[in-house]
């Protein structure tokens, strides 16, 4: 249980417009049927020629301070998570808070853990914020997520961000508690100096996602003496279409938990993104007084989890700035030529 209480004071997404369908992608390999079906991923959202990790970061965290009560220069610490920083060697949160106008007085770092860079980077705002060394702090996960040329990861790898910030005052959403579960599980991997992420297959499943979710969310359920039902929404980390849908069958929750988090049958998996912007969703349709469960997963690998309760504050926010649904459904069908000019404009 978290002593001091902190929470969600804003927060944003941002995705890009242009989409490709997975059936796209399987024409242009000749393939005889689509892998996105069975993946349950009808389409997903790549970044244009002028959008990046950084880009994307700074339209969250837009969206999330126009929802907060705060300015700019109040956040005091900036954590951005990703596998797809623009540079290799110079900060994307130094980039981003220029950009945001927050105090250069500022606890700032990137972060990385495959898919959970995100969520780890809400953990660290969480105890700046709880400890009382700093009254607001924001937290991203953004990615322009790869997948090499053919590769299954090519109809699922995608791009977007999430922006939340955390503090004590005017919460839409008050954290509950928060605990992570990390092991060396190499499913997932990106040499240095590589542009394509290398995978273990069917490992991926199993002894990896699967595992660390449900040791995760298990455990989590056992320290905070709640059970499956005692939540409104559920939100897991959305490799694809079908991996939540399944582990969170096996934790007994049902189809009503889940539904509203589930963004990755149209935008894909925006990696650092995923679970942050299916977070977001579940707070554009939340009411005030119902329970959130999130349980994040990265490769290499672990699982972060939390558990939030919306205020009276969240109604009053939902709408002042675009919500995850204005940017799912506000999209431009791309051909695979396209596409392929797009990322190998970003891979220069």
């Amino acid at each position: 249980m978290i002593n001091a209480k902190v929470g969600i004071v804003g927060y944003g997404v941002s995705i890009p417009y242009a989409r490709i369908s997975t059936e796209e992608i399987a024409k242009a390999w000749e393939r005889a049927f689509n892998p996105g079906e069975s993946l349950k991923v009808k389409e997903k959202a790549v970044p244009n020629f002028d959008e990046d990790t950084v880009t994307l970061s700074v339209e969250a965290a837009l969206n999330a301070i126009k929802r907060s009560s705060i300015k700019a220069e109040d956040i005091r610490a900036l954590y951005i998570g990703s596998e797809s920083h623009p540079y290799a060697v110079k900060p994307s949160s130094g980039i981003v808070g220029d950009a945001l106008g927050i105090n250069p007085f500022s606890f700032s770092a990137d972060t990385e853990f495959a898919c959970k860079a995100g969520t780890a980077a809400i953990q660290i705002v969480v105890g700046l914020v709880a400890s009382g060394l700093i009254e607001y702090g924001l937290a991203i996960g953004a990615d322009t997520a790869q997948g090499a040329p053919g590769d299954a990861l090519e109809y699922t790898a995608a791009a977007g961000a999430g922006a939340f910030i955390l503090g004590k005052n005017k919460l839409v959403a008050k954290l509950i508690d928060t605990l992570s579960f990390t092991t060396d599980t190499p499913d997932f991997w990106r040499r240095p100096n590589k542009v394509y992420p290398q995978h273990g297959g069917r490992f991926t499943g199993e002894p990896s996602y699967f595992r660390h979710i449900q040791e995760a969310t298990n455990a989590f359920l056992e320290k905070t003496k709640t059970k499956a039902k005692d939540y409104d929404y559920v939100v897991f980390h959305m490799p694809n279409g079908k991996f939540p849908r399944t582990i969170a069958k096996k934790l007994g929750f049902t189809d009503s938990q889940i539904q509203n988090s589930l963004v990755v049958d149209l935008i894909g998996n925006p990696y650092s993104a995923a679970s942050m912007i299916g977070l977001a969703h579940v707070l554009d349709h939340a009411k005030p007084n119902q329970t959130i469960l999130v349980t994040s997963y990265g490769s290499g690998a672990g699982s972060d989890s939390f558990s939030f309760v919306t205020t009276k504050e969240l109604p009053f926010v939902q709408k002042k700035a675009k919500t995850a649904d204005d940017y799912i459904n506000r999209k431009k069908y791309i051909s695979y030529t396209r596409y392929a000019r797009l990322r190998r404009k970003l891979l220069l």
